[in-house]
């Protein structure tokens, strides 16, 4: 895999990273640095995680998932500086209270948060630094619409920005990025870095996949012609297009009991969970079956090819399921089932949104 570069920062990734939220939940330590292992050893040099993780984000593992990489990275002297590491500060509280005081997210937050994951990390620095999703109010994580009375916000973006700045002058930060961002938001940080001389975003991480393909809707044009990077993540809306929900369901005696949607209920109460993303979902995974493609390697070659995506994020339970999701890289997919893709979505839209 070539190397691309992060906006206008410094870092070369590889087109895919590893998500790593399913480590301490649905994966114990050993097979997360199995998984660890087995990514670096097939070449992958980019490596996502953040505070709040494990995923559901319970009070107990928050923060399991840094810990179980800052143990790797104990363990195997040399390893970190072979990856660009990436994490995230939370955002304001969302029904999380285990994460920090208050419900903002503060400068002082920011800071406090760093130290926090460079010491579980086990760590000096940070390449990658994103704010998790918006401290301001947006229509995030499945809502619909921009709703102007449900605006809270106390901390400036300049503020959060001379913070992410701080950080970046300390050396524990080398570029920073944005998560569940607006055309907005990110033309604002970007413009407020321009004008103050304050660290400018080197990539968005947002949703992306057959069944949310709202980056699409303004989003990516603001990225292409600001220079920020897309990093896309629930490329396989979280299974629903690997196909194994398509005969049983989401829920029920015969749905599969280790799948996210199926084994938490907290998952199938978001947009993964609802009818319409499951009923487009089975379109598009027959669609591949048609096609004699697997639904995984129609879904993930959709983003590995599609040219606003910088580096698509993977998530596994297994080094099977690693390496079936790295073995779709270089797959093609033709005009013609390029354009039954948009037939779907032409009818369907973006059901997981």
């Amino acid at each position: 895999m070539n190397k691309v570069q992060l906006g206008s920062s410094d870092l070369q990734v590889t087109p895919i990273c590893l998500g790593t939220m399913t480590f301490g939940e649905q994966v114990s330590e050993t097979v997360a640095h199995a998984i660890l292992d087995r990514s670096l050893e097939r070449g992958v040099n980019f490596l996502d995680t953040a505070e709040m993780y494990s995923v559901p984000a319970r009070a107990p593992t928050f923060g399991a998932t840094e810990t179980i990489i800052g143990n790797w990275f104990a363990k195997n002297p040399g390893v970190r500086n072979k990856l660009v590491l990436a994490t995230k500060v939370a955002g304001p509280s969302r029904g999380m209270p285990w994460v920090r005081e208050g419900s903002g997210m503060t400068a002082a937050d920011i800071v406090a948060s760093c130290n926090a994951s460079l010491k579980r990390l086990q760590t000096e620095a940070i390449d990658l630094y994103q704010i998790h999703w918006p401290e301001r109010h947006v229509p995030a994580f499945g809502m619909v619409y921009y709703d102007p009375s449900r605006e809270r916000s106390a901390t400036s973006i300049h503020e959060q920005l001379e913070a992410m700045g701080s950080l970046v002058k300390a050396g524990k930060v080398r570029a920073i990025g944005l998560s569940n961002e607006t055309p907005y938001g990110v033309h604002e940080f970007v413009r407020l870095a321009e004008q103050h001389g304050l660290p400018r975003v080197a990539a968005v991480q947002n949703p992306y996949c057959l069944v949310n393909r709202t980056l699409e809707n303004g989003l990516d044009e603001t990225m292409h012609r600001l220079g920020v990077s897309l990093l896309a993540y629930s490329p396989l809306g979280f299974g629903l297009l690997t196909g194994k929900y398509d005969q049983s369901g989401t829920e029920g005696p015969d749905a599969p009991k280790e799948g996210r949607i199926a084994k938490f209920e907290s998952v199938r109460k978001q947009r993964w969970g609802r009818p319409e993303a499951l009923a487009a979902a089975r379109r598009y995974n027959a669609l591949a079956r048609d096609n004699k493609l697997t639904p995984t390697q129609l879904a993930l070659a959709f983003c590995y090819t599609k040219w606003q995506v910088a580096s698509t994020i993977i998530g596994v339970t297994s080094v099977a399921q690693l390496d079936e999701d790295l073995d779709v890289y270089g797959t093609k997919l033709t005009p013609e089932v390029l354009a039954e893709i948009d037939k779907i979505r032409w009818d369907a839209r973006d059901p997981a949104l």
